[in-house]
């Protein structure tokens, strides 16, 4: 869409996407991104969930896991 409008990327617009899929590394450019472990994501996800349904007291209200940048040519 950038590109049908004449804007260049990153010339113009800098263009920084989340979670690293396989496209980020293929697109034209190749697209910047922040990559999380989605390994690590499902393991939180799921102890998060069965303490909930155990009724377990004191959860923290949110988590913040680790992410790291992927710097490629779209920014």
């Amino acid at each position: 869409m950038l590109h049908a409008q004449g804007r260049r990327v990153p010339q113009d617009v800098a263009v920084i996407g989340f979670d690293d899929s396989v496209f980020a590394a293929t697109a034209t450019p190749p697209l910047t991104t922040i990559r999380q472990d989605v390994e690590e994501l499902g393991r939180t996800m799921t102890w998060r969930l069965l303490a909930e349904l155990a009724g377990e007291a004191g959860l923290p209200p949110s988590l913040l896991l680790p992410t790291s940048l992927v710097k490629r040519t779209s920014a």
